[in-house]
């Protein structure tokens, strides 16, 4: 059975659409460094895996679910800000 993996790159570059495509194809495994670093699951897996059952199936992507849930009470930032957070999150 092929492993479904992503890489940090990847995900550095696509951002969440990444790991929502990867998670239409199951739990995802994150590599780093070439080594396997993390795995993924969407919420359903995660209830099964700690013994809960899901509330109700959601039937959204993760994309849909974090436009959702977004919040309108952050702070407002340039795009000079958002650029330089991101800088520094993508240089470890």
């Amino acid at each position: 059975m092929r492993q479904n993996i992503i890489s940090v790159a990847e995900i550095k570059r696509r951002g969440m659409v990444a790991i929502d495509e990867s998670l239409r194809h199951g739990p995802a495994h994150i590599i780093k460094h070439n080594k396997m670093a993390a795995v993924v699951l969407s919420e359903d897996d995660y209830q099964r895996l700690v013994g809960q059952q899901p509330a109700a199936p959601s039937g959204i992507t993760a994309i849909q679910w974090l436009l959702a849930h977004s919040t309108t009470t952050a702070p407002k930032r340039s795009k000079a800000e958002i650029d330089s957070a991101l800088q520094a999150e993508r240089a470890w």
